[in-house]
């Protein structure tokens, strides 16, 4: 008989056994920055979270410093918003700014920029809107913009997240007409059409005025059009690509890692959040735990890059668990 259970015994043989580690260096974690000053707004819907004036930026950016994980990922809320999204790309908007803030202070701090016009419109849409449509063509230089704008502003990476057709190849196409030949874009590829994106747009004011999202972002029966849309954003110029959201679509992320040569990324989105620690609040699990297996779940699965709004407790946790014995 094969007695799988002698591998099993105790912790230091399972350790030795075990196929994936999480390390803080996997993990980036999202911010959101409000434009204001003395501004420190918790998220109701996400525990633990905050919105950052840029003042007050950096007590967040000591505590990722001090973490050890690999960066941040950047979402502007702007003071004010019009049918174009035009802070989105004007060189002294929020995210801008909050960019030249982080490269100045953090430089070492990896600084990834969400690039989507959602949290700078009226109407919360991710592109330009005409009659009640989202254009697609007429979205692409606006997003071009503002990626430009970003790397002008010391951004790492450029990650747009509108899932409109064709944007990687314009934004790669502007960073380079522009010098920005080695700035790296993270295309969320695989977006789908979630309702676990609740939480973030309480977070980054970002819900649409009207209608919903499912003529850009994905259906979340398809799984075949999800690796369509990967290896798509690859030919388009795509550096890394990713997988939104995480718990509900491993199947996604793990066949896109057996077919795709490129980094892939999964973003453990707001909601899968909002769950547990609405769950770990009423001691209904363990949150520390349960995150542990979510996060490496998601590794396990194929993820290089883990974004996730528990990045700070689980390197942490992880700090924690390698203390050396006595």
């Amino acid at each position: 008989m094969q007695r799988f259970r002698r591998l099993r015994k105790n912790e230091t043989i399972r350790s030795m056994m075990r196929e994936t580690r999480l390390h803080p260096a996997d993990f980036i974690y999202p911010i959101f920055v409000i434009e204001g000053e003395n501004i420190k707004n918790p998220v109701a819907s996400m525990p633990g979270v905050f919105q950052y004036s840029i003042d007050r930026l950096g007590e967040i950016m000591e505590e990722v410093k001090a973490s050890g994980i690999s960066g941040v990922l950047l979402f502007g809320i702007p003071a004010c918003k019009d049918e174009m999204g035009s802070q989105a790309y004007a060189r002294d908007g929020i995210t801008q700014r909050a960019v030249a803030y982080i490269k100045k202070n953090y430089p070492d701090i990896y600084c990834i920029v969400d690039v989507c016009l959602c949290e700078y419109t009226s109407h919360g849409h991710c592109g330009v809107v005409k009659d009640g449509k989202i254009l697609n063509d007429e979205t692409l230089p606006l997003l071009s913009a503002m990626s430009v704008t970003l790397a002008e502003a010391g951004a790492d990476m450029i990650a747009p997240s509108d899932m409109m057709d064709g944007r990687v190849a314009a934004i790669r196409e502007a960073l380079d007409e522009n010098g920005f030949t080695d700035i790296p874009i993270m295309a969320y590829s695989a977006k789908f059409a979630s309702t676990y994106y609740g939480p973030f747009r309480d977070a980054a004011h970002s819900a649409p005025g009207f209608g919903d999202r499912k003529s850009y972002q994905m259906d979340f029966a398809n799984g075949q059009e999800a690796l369509r849309e990967i290896y798509s954003d690859i030919q388009e110029g795509a550096d890394v690509v990713m997988v939104k959201p995480g718990l509900a679509y491993l199947d996604v992320l793990k066949e896109a890692a057996m077919t795709v040569s490129l980094p892939l990324a999964v973003y453990n989105v707001s909601g899968e959040y909002s769950m547990v620690k609405a769950a770990a609040a009423n001691g209904w699990i363990d949150e520390r735990r349960i995150v542990t297996e979510n996060l490496t779940a998601m590794k396990r699965a194929g993820a290089k890059i883990i974004i996730t709004y528990h990045a700070l407790d689980m390197a942490k946790w992880l700090a924690e668990s390698n203390i050396p014995r006595e």
